[in-house]
């Protein structure tokens, strides 16, 4: 027999992708073989994107790079259009990903495919895996909250809380699964949080997320990227579901974009715990307005920051912050390696969307937030953030829906003036390395689970 053989099965979002891709490094870590699948358009902008040294490192490692026809037109406008990407992903890739691990098995000896590792959203791997008599397993890049979110919507639609296409019945105004678990605004749920209020597409969105939830029921393991510690109402809630997290890695060979390593040289001439850093996330993008007021009350602070910029706003930001000197106050960039930058002594605060990633990365490093929630399921996670494990401030909006450059000065004084915060921060980075460190739950999750993919 073989050592393992593990088909990797990320969602197309950048994400997804560097969330599993530090998983199936961890898995390789064990002496797994592993097999990560991606469109084709997602392969070469990974491979495009990754620095030589860290593609040798990822060839050294066993983990093998592949991809397969998204079955979309060439076009990005089509890939813009959730409705045509959900349908793709759900009738159109299980047949082309059966052929991948059919070619593979032939040709592979006793090192055939033993098991399906999937994105969350990707249910229909599950069915795919239990079609052909392999293991499957369904790995959550988001928060537990949202995996119970998810998988509690019949019982919601039941209760008469929500209708049969996910939109509040107005019978309540937030949603709480149980105590512990923060509630949710009904109009912040992840299928009505959309960067676009479209009925038609939270429509859309919802129906996808319901429907692709009943296969995951299929596969012999549920794992999360999360911790107990952060979460224990949620993963009470849902037992199956295990937290193997946080996994962290500074090899970023998930990323779309080439990063900007000259913000670690900036850095390092910065005193510590003086720098403001803001990042969005790969999706998150700000109008012009809204942009506007962002960067005149980074201009009112009179504090060094550095902004990873969106792609629609980087020369609108560098036209605003000309100055590249190493001696400026300000710091440009349009990808950051964010891992090692939230772990550099400099940063003293994290403007952020709130997507998982980027929350796990920043409690992991003991830094403060600002939440600045944009879509899906980040208003959840800024309420855990802020509620639950309270080391953040939140930033409140003006009538027209817009943060003002006077709101974002005051609260980024507030948290830097606030030791409690930061004293809190400190404790929960402390406390959830723990759990990823021998002996500790996570630990005991993960290792118990490569004991059973090896046998």
């Amino acid at each position: 027999m073989g050592i393992g053989h593990v088909l990797v099965l990320p969602c197309p979002g950048e994400s997804s992708v560097n969330s599993l891709m530090r998983f199936s490094r961890e898995m390789a870590k064990h002496g797994l073989k592993i097999t990560f699948v991606n469109t084709e358009i997602i392969h070469k902008r990974i491979v495009s994107a990754m620095p030589e040294e860290d593609m040798r490192s990822l060839m050294d490692s066993n983990i093998n790079l592949v991809s397969i026809p998204d079955g979309l037109e060439r076009s990005d406008v089509e890939r813009k259009n959730i409705g045509k990407v959900t349908e793709v992903m759900a009738q159109i890739m299980p047949a082309r990903v059966e052929k991948l691990i059919k070619a593979i098995n032939a040709s592979n000896g006793d090192e055939n495919i033993t098991c399906i590792v999937a994105d969350g959203v990707l249910g229909w791997a599950m069915k795919l895996a239990n079609k052909m008599g392999i293991r499957g397993v369904v790995y959550w890049c988001a928060a537990a909250a949202a995996f119970a979110l998810q998988m509690s919507v019949p019982n919601l639609i039941h209760d008469g809380i929500l209708d049969a296409d996910g939109f509040s019945t107005k019978k309540v105004e937030h949603i709480q699964l149980s105590p512990g678990i923060p509630a949710i605004e009904t109009t912040n749920l992840p299928w009505a949080a959309m960067p676009m209020a479209d009925p038609s597409k939270q429509k859309i969105l919802f129906h996808f997320m319901t429907r692709n939830m009943e296969p995951c029921k299929l596969a012999d393991w549920w794992l999360c990227n999360t911790a107990y510690e952060l979460e224990p109402a949620s993963v009470a809630l849902f037992p199956k579901l295990l937290p193997i997290g946080p996994l962290l890695e500074n090899n970023q060979t998930g990323q779309f974009r080439q990063e900007d390593s000259s913000c670690l040289s900036w850095l390092d001439q910065q005193a510590p715990c003086s720098v403001i850093y803001i990042s969005f996330g790969s999706f998150g993008t700000l109008d012009p307005v809204q942009f506007q007021e962002l960067a005149l009350g980074l201009k009112l602070i009179n504090r060094p920051f550095l902004w990873a910029v969106d792609q629609r706003n980087i020369d609108r930001a560098k036209n605003e912050f000309p100055d590249e000197s190493e001696e400026a106050c300000t710091k440009i960039v349009d990808w950051a390696p964010q891992t090692k930058v939230l772990a550099h002594p400099a940063v003293a605060c994290f403007i952020s969307h709130c997507g998982w990633s980027s929350v796990i990365e920043g409690i992991s490093n003991g830094v403060p937030f600002l939440c600045w929630p944009l879509f899906f399921d980040h208003f959840h996670d800024k309420s855990y953030i802020c509620d639950e494990w309270k080391v953040e401030l939140g930033f409140d909006r003006a009538e027209n829906g817009v943060i003002l450059r006077g709101e974002v000065a005051r609260k980024v004084e507030q948290l830097l003036s606030n030791e409690s915060i930061r004293a809190r921060a400190l404790k929960l980075k402390e406390t959830i390395l723990k759990t990823r460190a021998q002996g500790g739950q996570s630990w005991k999750n993960f290792n118990n689970f490569v004991k059973w993919l090896k046998q």
